[in-house]
């Protein structure tokens, strides 16, 4: 079984809460309930990223999820050139951590390039079934 969603949104600080209602919406109709609470985090660094650091004015980025076999892949894409890297903040830095967070969450993260902008993924096992 494979399922794909895809949504896009506008270069606004409401995005990033309506990123994560989107992927809560997805993962509640897939009934992937036990991975709400860390997929919701990450979408949440991620579109932040995405609007802070890789969205020119004007333009918007997008979430993806798939679902295929034992995985379930977050995605986010921005039309930015920056290249984000995993930060090691000072303990009493309030950022930097978002990148270190997916990581820590994720099965696995990384960065795909493309001719305009990224994508930066995490992937998460799916739970076994009961």
């Amino acid at each position: 079984m494979s399922l794909s969603q895809l949504r896009h949104f506008p270069r606004r600080r409401t995005s990033v809460g309506a990123s994560r209602d989107f992927v809560v919406g997805v993962l509640m109709e897939w009934q992937l309930t036990a991975l709400i609470e860390d997929i919701r985090l990450c979408v949440s660094e991620l579109a932040t990223n995405a609007l802070v650091h890789g969205v020119p004015p004007g333009r918007e980025f997008a979430v993806r999820l798939d679902l295929a076999d034992d995985l379930v892949r977050l995605e986010v894409r921005d039309s930015g050139d920056g290249q984000p890297l995993a930060q090691h903040p000072e303990e009493d830095s309030c950022s930097g951590r978002g990148l270190f967070l997916v990581g820590e969450l994720a099965s696995e993260f990384g960065v795909d390039r493309h001719v305009v902008g990224k994508t930066v993924w995490a992937a998460f096992k799916r739970p076994a079934a009961p």
